[in-house]
């Protein structure tokens, strides 16, 4: 799988942390060593944590389920 970076953004904790979060582009590969035509957006901490893109500027941190909000 290919990533390529695309943006990058801050978020806030309930209780005021903020966390740098980045955006991907992943171009999944097939088992035929094909890749595909849509590229799926994934998003992770800059410590490399995964983060689930719950909606709108909404979004969840993985590991710990912590909820997080995109500061405009």
């Amino acid at each position: 799988m290919s990533a390529i970076l695309v943006g990058q953004f801050h978020a806030r904790d309930a209780e005021g942390r903020i966390y740098p979060v980045h955006e991907f582009h992943e171009v999944p590969q097939g088992a035929d060593g094909s890749f595909a035509a849509t590229p799926v957006t994934t998003y992770r901490l800059a410590i490399g944590d995964r983060v689930t893109h719950l909606g709108d500027d909404r979004f969840q941190l993985v590991q710990s389920g912590v909820e997080i909000i995109r500061i405009p």
